[in-house]
C-alpha cells in the first residue's frame, strides 16, 4: 500500500486535476466521469461527498459517497454508501481502491452508520470481484442494471 494516501476536498485549485482523471478505456462504460459526479454533487448538497484520492501531491483517484438517502422513496430505508469510485488508469492495483472504501466506511461509522452500500456493473469486466474481496455481499437487489452490495461495518 502506498505510504501516504489521503483524501482531499475538491477546490478551485484541484478541479482541473479532478475532471482530468481517467480510468482505463475498458472501464469507461462501468463508471461515470468525474465531471458528471461533480455535477451530481452540486445538485445533491448534503448528500453527496466527493473527494480526491491523493498520494502525496499526485491525484490517483476520485470517490463520491452518499449519506442518508431514502433508498425506496417511502422513508422506510435510509442508506449511506459509495456512489462512485474512479481509480486512474495506471494507478490501479496499488491499494487506492481499498483505501477509498475504508475511508468511506470510516466516515459512515463517524456519522453513526453500520452499513455501507454500493452498486456495480455485473460481469467479468465489472468490479464485482474487487468488492466481494472487501467483504461486500450482494443484497439480491438491483439498481437499474447494477448489482447492489452491502458491507456490514463493525
Amino acid at each position: 500500500m502506498p505510504a501516504s494516501p489521503h483524501l482531499q476536498e475538491i477546490t478551485p485549485d484541484n478541479f482541473e486535476a479532478a475532471v482530468g482523471l481517467r480510468v482505463r478505456p475498458d472501464q469507461e462504460h462501468a463508471v461515470a466521469p468525474v465531471v458528471k459526479s461533480l455535477a451530481e454533487a452540486y445538485v445533491h448538497p448534503g448528500i453527496a461527498w466527493p473527494r480526491l484520492i491523493c498520494d502525496g501531491d499526485e491525484v490517483v483517484g476520485f470517490l463520491m459517497a452518499f449519506f442518508d438517502i431514502d433508498w425506496t422513496g417511502d422513508g422506510t430505508d435510509v442508506r449511506s454508501g459509495l456512489w462512485r469510485l474512479n481509480i486512474a488508469a495506471g494507478r490501479q492495483g496499488r491499494g487506492y481502491g481499498r483505501f477509498a472504501v475504508r475511508s468511506v466506511a470510516d466516515e459512515i461509522r463517524r456519522r453513526g452508520g453500520t452499513r455501507l452500500i454500493t452498486t456495480w456493473h455485473p460481469g467479468e469486466d465489472g468490479p464485482g470481484a474487487f468488492y466481494l474481496t472487501l467483504g461486500f455481499r450482494p443484497t439480491g437487489e438491483t439498481s437499474g442494471d447494477q448489482t447492489v452490495g452491502a458491507l456490514e461495518l463493525a
